[in-house]
């Protein structure tokens, strides 16, 4: 062969040699898909995996099997809104924006007292840094599909204003009470959801359209990383599920008629709320298949947790006592004792965390900012109350812990929780004065039965002095009555 020709055979093959290679080495180093799934009021004890004898969830299950499973892992609030705050923004609830949901009445209250007009629930500030902006700004496709809670379209908290490409579903809370919607939303548009009209039944589940989106993205960004932020609706009231789900669990297991309280009432409430969490399992199988298929399952790393504890007993259907939903703890949604904080996590990244792994670590919503900021090799901001857990997750490097996890809740006469090793400290009715400091050991008492404050006065002081230290006062979250702005008081009427 002549030699011109011989050579450029030569750079034909040195080229391909170095595409080929620069390809295999652009996907070794493309850093790691995520998929967070969030149930919504999903109890502790509600998975088979950390013993759950009736529903069944065999895909979370496999996730703990395949990877690993934490013991002590807290959500960051008790209920709803705020616990996706501290979800995104990394900060505990002495420190977060938003620590609390907002009824009717408050939002009223604070359009009166503001002037801002925003429906749904309080809004994330523009100036907070949310996860989703930092896989944004890693390069990642980023979506957000089924409850967001953060902030209506318009308002600062739109997810496409917090780092979300992709926001499909439910944007306020009151809106996902039912899941047959009459429409969802896809970023800034109502997308209608014909033959739905928010009664029992209808043609389209919430929970199903979810799925199907989430699936088209990961289709549609095989070939680059993404962030798939799956705050699914289920199982939060009201119990609704499509008759072939209903089948799985209905007439084979017991009812009991219950008083309906505000939401729609279900003919088989317990066959029902089985069947939500069993169809939600099967929805995250067919993500976890898709995944494989794709070839994408040795560089996706998927969690699963829940953001706060179960329902109250006999809330329109929801029998906690009946599926020992919070296992052995105390307490359930709005309440800081541990039925209402302590959730699931469970997390698959096949060839980097090992299979069948069970920690006991200590760790919180707000950790999960700067753990996968490290799994993905980012930065995360500095005023945040995180500590990544990823040592612990990828059992590598040395794990920090925290000097304590906190929670502060103002509802329900306003509630105090930290947790110092297995000491946990409550202080429940703090705005009608009530300021008495319980004090459990958790080792010896995880279901905080024995008030032990009296044998502990030295404990006690201890946790008083760091509940304050980890409270920031918030203007429009009050935890005290000296921090409430007191009404003005009215002028009296003169007599005669």
């Amino acid at each position: 062969m002549p030699l011109l020709p011989r050579f450029a055979a030569w750079c034909v093959l040195l080229i391909t040699f170095m595409v080929v290679n620069m390809a295999t080495w652009a996907e070794e180093n493309r850093p790691p898909n995520i998929v967070l799934i969030v149930a919504d009021d999903l109890g502790y004890g509600e998975l088979g995996c950390y013993g759950q004898k009736i529903i069944r969830t065999p895909n979370i299950d496999r996730i703990a099997e395949e990877g690993i499973q934490f013991t002590q892992f807290y959500s960051g609030s008790p209920v709803c809104a705020p616990s996706r705050c501290m979800l995104m923004t990394g900060k505990h609830p002495g420190h977060a924006v938003v620590r609390n949901n907002f009824s009717a009445k408050h939002l009223q209250h604070m359009r009166e007292k503001f002037g801002w007009e925003f429906p749904g629930q309080f809004p994330l500030p523009s100036e907070e840094v949310t996860l989703a902006e930092l896989m944004k700004s890693r390069g990642y496709a980023t979506a957000a599909i089924g409850k967001w809670g953060l902030g209506h379209v318009g308002t600062t908290g739109d997810p496409n204003q917090q780092g979300i490409d992709l926001f499909y579903g439910f944007n306020a809370q009151r809106h996902a009470h039912n899941h047959y919607p009459k429409f969802l939303w896809r970023n800034q548009v109502k997308e209608p959801l014909p033959g739905n009209d928010r009664t029992l039944h209808g043609k389209t589940y919430s929970q199903d359209k979810f799925t199907e989106v989430a699936l088209q993205f990961v289709r549609e960004n095989k070939d680059r990383p993404f962030f798939l932020y799956l705050p699914f609706a289920i199982p939060h009231l009201g119990i609704q599920v499509p008759p072939e789900s209903l089948a799985w669990y209905k007439d084979k297991i017991p009812e009991e008629e219950y008083k309906h309280r505000g939401y729609i009432q279900h003919p088989y409430p317990r066959a029902g709320y089985a069947a939500m969490v069993t169809h939600m399992d099967r929805d995250i199988g067919m993500i976890m298949k898709l995944v494989q298929d794709l070839g994408l399952d040795d560089n996706t790393i998927i969690m699963f947790t829940s953001d706060n504890g179960p329902a109250y007993n006999r809330l329109a259907g929801s029998d906690s006592v009946f599926f020992n939903s919070t296992g052995p703890l105390r307490g359930r949604k709005g309440s800081v004792y541990e039925g209402g904080i302590r959730v699931p996590l469970v997390a698959r990244w096949p060839k980097q965390i090992a299979a069948g792994s069970k920690s006991d670590h200590q760790a919180a919503f707000w950790d999960l900012l700067p753990t996968l900021c490290e799994v993905v090799d980012t930065a995360p901001p500095s005023e945040i109350d995180g500590i990544s857990f990823a040592p612990t997750l990828l059992a590598q490097g040395n794990q920090q812990d925290h000097d304590y996890l906190y929670w502060e809740f103002p509802a329900y006469g306003g509630q105090q929780a930290i947790r110092v090793g297995d000491w946990k400290a409550v202080r429940q009715k703090i705005f009608k004065g009530r300021m008495q400091i319980e004090l459990y050991n958790l080792a010896t008492d995880i279901a905080e039965q024995h008030d032990v404050a009296v044998e502990h006065p030295e404990r006690v002081a201890e946790m008083k002095k760091l509940m304050a230290e980890a409270h920031v006062p918030s203007q429009h979250f009050p935890l005290f009555d000296s921090e409430k702005k007191k009404k003005p008081k009215k002028p009296k009427r003169k007599q005669g």
